[in-house]
């Protein structure tokens, strides 16, 4: 992908004066999975990518901050300095360039450092498939929206006209997932007859089934051994999260494990009070609180499939604690977009709406 700067600058280029909203919103319109960042003479100050900005969340970092706080962080980090290509230079010495560094777009500038282009790894050699394959947590009796779910699973509650799970779907064969494994336990007739093998989904839909409840995780259990990362989601969420950038989050940082993770606000109705022993060191008037929660949505790699016991119940966070505890690497991935968990009647009616 390559275009002259100066006349009509193309989505990917951001200013340090833009704020970190508003690259993330040019890195979903370009989608090259790079930001260039340039100065008033379209000078290449730095590059910034998805998994910078979330980075930068998890470091309670704003999203209306300038693009210039990510820049700043980054000038600690070892080999800061982005690479990049001349005009002269063939597609071929492009494509060694990014072989050699591992990356997967190089900014080409011109003798001035001024940007006349990006030269994407996918535009000089076929990209290949994720071959990322998917589970979706579907057993549960969904008691918490009873009576709605007494001869319904949960994942089949229509939002939009449609299943839950069917939305799903949908959005992980977006993402190039082929492979779907449903783990079924409350009435997974229902499911198996709406879905069949997944012949008019667009992706192929094996099921495994818990005979009794196993927990959040247990039905890994079930599983056949993988080879490649491992998504795994509930069946009761609602989100355009991009799976493809979690993948490469999961890689970036060397993962054992990916949780997705979203932000959760409340107020606490009360004065809390800050103490050193006896001594009271500050009151803070019904301050808000903000945390990181999980968002039922998980990265493996395949070797956490071996903490997972054949036909033991087990819940996610306690997989999440036996990977830290075997010194595996657990990270967090915020999500940025939209994610609503259906656990409950008012979930599901801002679902609904949400929908429409």
């Amino acid at each position: 992908m390559e275009s002259h700067i100066a006349d009509n600058k193309p989505a990917y280029i951001v200013s340090p004066n833009n704020t970190l909203r508003e690259a993330w919103i040019s890195l979903n319109v370009s989608t090259t999975g790079i930001c260039l960042v340039v100065d008033s003479e379209d000078r290449l100050v730095d590059t910034i990518t998805d998994g910078d900005i979330r980075r930068a969340i998890l470091d309670n970092v704003s999203m209306e901050a300038p693009v210039q706080t990510l820049t700043l962080r980054k000038q600690s980090l070892p080999q800061r300095e982005p690479v990049v290509g001349t005009q002269e230079m063939t597609d071929g010495e492009y494509l060694d360039l990014m072989r050699r560094h591992k990356i997967l777009h190089v900014p080409v500038l011109d003798a001035d450092r001024k940007v006349v282009g990006l030269k994407l790894m996918r535009d000089l050699i076929p990209e290949p498939s994720s071959g990322l394959e998917a589970v979706i947590m579907a057993g549960g009796f969904g008691t918490r929206l009873m009576p709605l779910t007494q001869d319904v699973p949960k994942p089949m509650l229509h939002v939009g006209g449609r299943p839950i799970l069917e939305h799903i779907i949908g959005q992980l064969r977006s993402a190039d997932v082929h492979k779907v494994v449903v783990a079924t336990h409350h009435l997974p007739e229902l499911i198996h007859e709406h879905f069949g093998q997944g012949e008019n989904f667009g992706v192929d839909i094996e099921y495994v089934h818990e005979s009794t409840p196993m927990g959040t995780a247990g039905a890994l259990g079930l599983l056949e051994p993988v080879q490649k990362p491992l998504l795994v989601m509930n069946g009761d969420i609602m989100t355009n999260v991009d799976f493809r950038s979690m993948l490469a989050f999961h890689q970036e940082n060397v993962a054992d494990i990916t949780v997705g993770v979203a932000r959760y606000q409340f107020q606490v109705p009360y004065g809390v009070v800050e103490c050193d022993g006896a001594k009271i060191v500050g009151l803070s008037e019904k301050p808000q609180i903000s945390v990181f929660v999980s968002a039922g949505i998980y990265l493996l790699s395949p070797s956490v499939l071996n903490l997972v016991e054949k036909g033991k119940r087990l819940d996610m966070p306690d997989l999440i604690n036996r990977v830290v505890a075997e010194n595996g690497l657990a990270v967090s991935f915020p999500i940025v977009e939209y994610w609503l968990d259906i656990g409950a009647p008012a979930e599901y009616e801002k679902a609904k709406r949400d929908y429409e």
